[in-house]
């Protein structure tokens, strides 16, 4: 690891540098940016000082074993040794999550999907509850919620709701959303207090680059219609929403959220090209070896991976398995410490396979 350690120590005092110097500048933008970057990088170079300055005194202790020769002395050095040499453990297995391949999608924003599943309007009320839940989060970490669809339910909430999420790092943090959730609580249209059940869908995709995605032109059938409304001033009465179909993979995209046709097939084309990179990496996972997408999670939709069980103020992750007893704080957007334990499940996932 010790040329690990050089790049990331000589990597730091660059961004150092760089962020001393705030005429590099141009946007405010790309200096907060740099100044994330460099605080996740940050943690790095002190885990390194860290774990340096135990295996120094480790050394430092051995040295002192072989030239001591009073016994309660010698006892003290081998005792700390055995301590630290735990501790070195623990710094060196935290390391080594940090220097695991970067998955190549981790700096990209994201579309992220969310749709009534089984369980009817109590469903399209639950899309709505985490959608709030997930937009404060992105408040909380000063990322941009920029709705792109939204298809509202019978008795409120939504069937369908996307949203475009940017900002630093914000698939890193997301990716293990994707999967069916599970709600259970009673809802406010049942008046003998019956607990309910109901499911909705969550799909994070990593923005794309259109340059990434090989389509032909041909193979996509592109439809005008007006949009839907709630009535009078509300309905637009030009062909401003646009349906995209990809021919080949049936992948259909529809988008009426902005009045004017040219920003709505903008929007309906980026949903369409983060789809279309899902649906070529979800086919190259199934080619992987069985043993390993057990291993590591194929990122399945159909996989039910979370239960908010209301009435006891419950969150359980069926993954790692982890349970939360705060469900009313993480409904206010307060996921940091479920997103770290998760991270930690799968990175812990990541060193058994490399050995």
């Amino acid at each position: 690891m010790i040329n690990r350690f050089f790049e990331i120590k000589k990597e730091y005092y660059k961004l150092k540098e760089k962020l001393n110097d705030p005429s590099q500048f141009k946007k405010i933008q790309d200096f907060s940016l740099l100044s994330q970057e460099f605080h996740k990088l940050e943690k790095t170079y002190f885990l390194i000082e860290e774990y340096e300055k135990i295996k120094n005194q480790i050394q430092s202790n051995k040295k002192l074993l072989k030239e001591e020769s009073e016994e309660e002395l010698i006892l003290l050095a081998k005792e700390e040794n055995q301590n630290l040499i735990k501790e070195l453990e623990q710094k060196e297995q935290e390391l080594k999550r940090k220097f695991l391949p970067e998955d190549p999608n981790d700096k990209k924003n994201v579309i992220l999907e969310i749709r009534a599943g089984a369980g009817g309007d109590e469903a399209s009320l639950f899309v709505q509850d985490l959608f709030l839940a997930y937009s404060a989060y992105a408040e909380s970490r000063s990322w941009k919620f920029e709705l792109i669809s939204a298809s509202k339910g019978n008795l409120g909430g939504y069937k369908e709701i996307i949203v475009n999420v940017s900002g630093f790092r914000v698939y890193s943090f997301l990716k293990y959303e994707s999967g069916v959730h599970r709600v259970q609580r009673v809802p406010k249209t049942e008046s003998q207090g019956r607990i309910h059940t109901s499911t909705i869908t969550v799909v994070v995709l990593p923005e794309v680059d259109p340059v990434l995605i090989k389509i032909d032109p041909s193979e996509i059938r592109m439809d005008v219609c007006r949009s839907s409304g709630a009535g009078g001033q509300h309905v637009n009465t030009t062909d401003s929403a646009v349906r995209l179909v990809h021919l080949p993979t049936k992948i259909t995209v529809y988008c009426q959220q902005e009045k004017s046709q040219h920003a709505n097939k903008e929007r309906a084309f980026k949903i369409l090209y983060a789809r279309l990179f899902d649906f070529q990496t979800q086919k190259k996972r199934q080619e992987e070896s069985q043993k390993r997408q057990d291993q590591m999670g194929t990122g399945n939709r159909s996989q039910r991976i979370r239960t908010y069980n209301f009435p006891q103020s419950r969150l359980t992750d069926h993954r790692i398995p982890i349970t939360k007893k705060n469900l009313s704080q993480i409904m206010e957007g307060d996921f940091e410490d479920l997103f770290s334990s998760i991270n930690l499940h799968y990175q812990n996932l990541a060193l058994k396979q490399i050995g």
